[in-house]
C-alpha cells in the first residue's frame, strides 16, 4: 500500500513538472491532458485508501529520512488514518472538478499551461500537508500552499490589482507562519522530536507548556485559515482566476489550519486556555465576516466573505472540543462553497467578465443550468434541513450550546446569529443575479456555459446536498476524533432541526432577502442610508485594510525614514564614512604643517621632542 500512498501527492506533481516544463511542447490540450489525468489518478488512489482505512488498515510510517542531527530524525513520513483519508478525497475530488472546469474558464488566457501547473503543483501540496506524520513535513506543505497561492493570487501579474493581493496574501500570512514555526520550535525544544506519534504520547506530561505551544500553533491557523485579525488577505484573493478562488477557498490553503488544529487536537484538549481563545476568535470571525458579506456587490467578494464567516464555524467548534464536526463542516463546505465559487465564475463568463451584481439580474432565464446549481449551493450554505450544509452548521451550533470551554455562550450567540446573516447574504446574492428586470447590457445576452464549466458544477452539487448524510458516521461515531451525543438517526435529526431555533432563522434570512431585493428594492439603499457610520463602518469591513496600511505601511515607511536619515545619512555616511574622512583630512592638514622641507623646523621640533621627554622622564622619578 505504501506505494500507492506515494502515488497519491506525486501523481499531480508529475502532472505540474509536465505541464509546467513541458508545456509549450505539450500544447494546451496535452498540459490540461497530464494535469487532470494526475489529479484523476490521485483521486482515485485516496478513493481505494478510504475504502482500506474504512476496514481498519492504518499506516503511520517513514517514507525516507532527510537528516539526522544529534538525536533528532528528519523524515518524510506519511499518518494514513481516518482524518486523512476524509481530507484526502475532499482535496483531490474538488480539484478535479476545479481542473475540469479550467478547460472552459480559461481558455482563452495565454497563461493556460502555466495555470494548469501551479494548480496541480496546489494540490500535491495540500496532499503533502493532510498526509504528514511530522511537523517537519507539516511545514514544508504548509509554506508550499503559501508559496502556490501567491503565484496563483497574482496570476494575472501585469494588474496592479493582483500584484498588491498576492503581496498582501504572502505578508499576512509571514505574520501568521512566524507565530507556527515557533510552535514547531518549541514542540522540538520540550519533546526532542518532530514525529506526531511521539508527541502526542509525551504530551500528557508536559501539560504545563501547551497552552503557549497551542497558541503559538494556533497563530500560524489564523492566518491560513483568516481568522480575525488576520483576515484581511482572503478577499483580496479574488484578483486571481475564479477556479483558484474555489480551490484556496473550498479544499485547499484556507481549510489547511483548521486540519491542522484537529490534527493537533490532543495538544488542544490539554489548554483550555487556548481552546477557549480557538473558540472566541472562531465566533468573532463567523459574525464579523458574514455582516461584511451583506454589503458587498461583488459577487466573488460575496462568496469570499461567506468563505470567512464557515471558516468561522469550524474554528469555533474546534474551540468546543467538536473536531469531527469542524472536519465534517469542512467537507461539507468544500462542497456547496465549490459550487457557489464555480457558479459565480459561469456568470462572470457569460456576462464577459462582469462581477458586479447590481448589472446581473434576470439571469435564471439564460443560464438554468448555472442558476439550479448555484440554488442547491445556496440552500447547503443557508442551512435547510436535508442539505450538506444543514447537518454541519446544527451540529456545531448544538456542540458551541453544549461546550464546556470558557465562552462558549458567547460563540454560540455569534454562530446562531450568524445563521439569519448566511441566509440573508446568500440568497441576497441568488436574487441580484438570477431573478428580477435584467441589467445587464442587453446587446450581448449572456448564455448557459459550456459542458466543461457546467458538469463539474452538476457534480459538485450533488454532495453540496448528499454528503451531508454521513453526519451519523462522520460526527456522531469515532470516526475521528471525541465520539458526540447519542444519534437517533438522519429522520430525527432533521425533525429535530425544523423544530430548531437555526432552522426558523434560516427561513426568515431567507424571507428577509426575497422581502428586500425581489419586493422593496427601495429598502436596502434606505437602511444603509438610516444606519450611517455603523453602515459605512461594516462597508469597509471595519476599517482593517486602513489600520494595517497605517499601522504597518505607513508605519514601516516611517522607520525606514528614520533609519535612513539618521542612520544612513548621518551616522553611517555622515559619521562613519565623511567623518572618518575629515578627521583624517584634519590630521593631514596638521601633520603638513610640519613637513615644511625647512632644516630649522625640523631642528626646533626635535629639540622640544627631547624636552618634552626629559620633563616626563624627571616627573616619575
Amino acid at each position: 500500500m505504501k506505494t500507492l500512498y506515494l502515488l497519491v501527492p506525486l501523481a499531480p506533481l508529475a502532472g505540474a513538472i509536465l505541464a509546467g516544463l513541458f508545456g509549450r511542447a505539450l500544447g494546451r490540450a496535452g498540459s490540461h491532458s497530464v494535469t487532470i489525468l494526475g489529479v484523476l489518478v490521485s483521486f482515485l488512489a485516496s478513493c481505494w485508501i478510504f475504502a482500506d482505512v474504512l476496514q481498519g488498515n492504518t499506516f503511520n510510517g517513514s517514507v525516507y529520512t532527510w537528516l539526522t542531527s544529534g538525536g533528532v530524525r528528519l523524515e518524510i513520513g506519511f499518518l494514513i488514518d481516518r482524518l486523512t483519508v476524509l481530507m484526502m478525497v475532499v482535496v483531490t475530488f474538488v480539484s478535479l472538478m476545479v481542473h475540469v472546469y479550467t478547460i472552459g474558464y480559461m481558455a482563452e488566457d495565454p497563461g493556460y499551461q502555466r495555470f494548469f501547473a501551479y494548480i496541480s503543483l496546489f494540490t500535491f501540496s495540500m496532499l503533502m500537508l493532510v498526509m504528514a506524520n511530522n511537523f517537519l513535513q507539516l511545514f514544508f506543505g504548509w509554506e508550499a500552499v503559501g508559496l502556490v497561492s501567491y503565484l496563483l493570487i497574482g496570476f494575472w501579474y501585469t494588474r496592479p490589482t493582483a500584484i498588491h493581493a498576492n503581496l498582501k496574501a504572502f505578508l499576512v500570512n509571514r505574520v501568521g507562519d512566524f507565530g507556527f514555526i515557533l510552535g514547531i520550535g518549541l514542540v522540538l525544544a520540550y519533546f526532542g522530536s518532530l514525529d506526531y506519534a511521539t508527541v502526542f504520547e509525551q504530551a500528557p506530561s508536559l501539560a504545563a507548556h501547551m497552552t503557549l505551544i497551542c497558541l503559538c500553533l494556533f497563530v500560524g491557523a489564523m492566518g491560513k485559515s483568516a481568522q480575525f485579525p488576520l483576515h484581511v488577505w482572503l478577499p483580496d484573493s479574488m484578483e486571481g482566476p475564479t477556479p483558484i478562488s474555489a480551490l484556496i477557498h473550498a479544499a485547499t490553503m484556507v481549510t489547511a489550519g483548521i486540519f491542522m488544529v484537529a490534527r493537533m487536537a490532543p495538544l488542544y484538549e490539554l489548554s483550555p486556555t487556548a481552546r477557549s481563545v480557538v473558540l472566541a476568535i472562531g465566533a468573532v470571525t463567523a459574525l464579523a465576516m458574514g455582516l461584511v458579506a451583506l454589503t458587498q456587490f461583488d459577487i466573488k467578494r460575496v462568496v469570499a466573505y461567506s468563505t470567512l464567516s464557515q471558516l468561522g464555524y469550524m474554528t469555533v467548534a474546534l474551540g468546543a472540543s467538536a473536531y469531527s464536526a469542524a472536519i465534517f463542516h469542512l467537507m461539507t463546505h468544500a462542497f456547496f462553497k465549490a459550487v457557489l465559487f464555480l457558479g459565480a465564475g459561469s456568470v462572470i463568463i457569460a456576462l464577459h467578465h462582469e462581477q458586479d451584481m447590481r448589472r446581473m439580474g434576470g439571469l435564471k432565464r439564460f443560464m438554468p443550468l448555472t442558476y439550479w446549481t448555484v440554488l442547491i449551493g445556496a440552500i447547503s450554505s443557508a442551512g435547510i434541513p436535508g442539505f450538506a450544509g444543514f447537518f454541519s452548521k446544527d451540529a456545531i451550533i448544538e456542540a458551541a450550546r453544549l461546550s464546556a470551554t470558557p465562552g462558549a455562550g458567547f460563540a454560540y450567540a455569534c454562530v446562531l446569529a450568524c445563521v439569519f446573516v448566511t441566509a440573508t447574504y446568500t440568497f441576497r446574492m441568488v436574487f441580484m443575479a438570477f431573478h428580477g428586470m435584467p441589467r445587464f447590457d442587453a446587446a450581448h445576452a449572456p448564455h448557459e456555459s459550456p459542458g466543461v464549466v457546467t458538469v463539474p458544477l452538476v457534480l459538485l452539487a450533488i454532495p453540496s446536498v448528499a454528503s451531508g448524510w454521513w453526519i451519523g458516521s462522520v460526527v456522531y461515531s469515532d470516526f475521528i476524533r471525541n465520539p458526540g451525543v447519542e444519534f437517533h438517526g438522519l429522520w430525527s435529526f432533521i425533525l429535530h432541526g425544523l423544530s430548531a431555533p437555526p432552522f426558523w432563522l434560516a427561513v426568515a434570512g431567507i424571507a428577509t432577502a426575497w422581502w428586500l431585493y425581489r419586493v422593496r428594492t427601495d429598502l436596502p439603499k434606505k437602511i444603509a442610508m438610516r444606519l450611517g457610520p455603523l453602515y459605512a463602518v461594516v462597508e469597509r469591513k471595519y476599517g482593517f485594510d486602513e489600520l494595517y496600511a497605517w499601522l504597518f505601511g505607513a508605519g514601516a515607511r516611517v522607520v525606514g525614514t528614520g533609519l535612513w536619515k539618521a542612520g544612513d545619512q548621518t551616522f553611517i555616511d555622515g559619521l562613519m564614512v565623511n567623518g572618518t574622512a575629515r578627521l583624517v583630512g584634519w590630521i593631514s592638514s596638521v601633520v603638513r604643517l610640519f613637513q615644511s622641507g625647512l632644516i630649522y623646523q625640523y631642528a626646533f621640533t626635535m629639540i622640544i621632542g627631547v624636552f618634552v621627554f626629559l620633563t616626563l622622564w624627571f616627573a616619575r622619578t
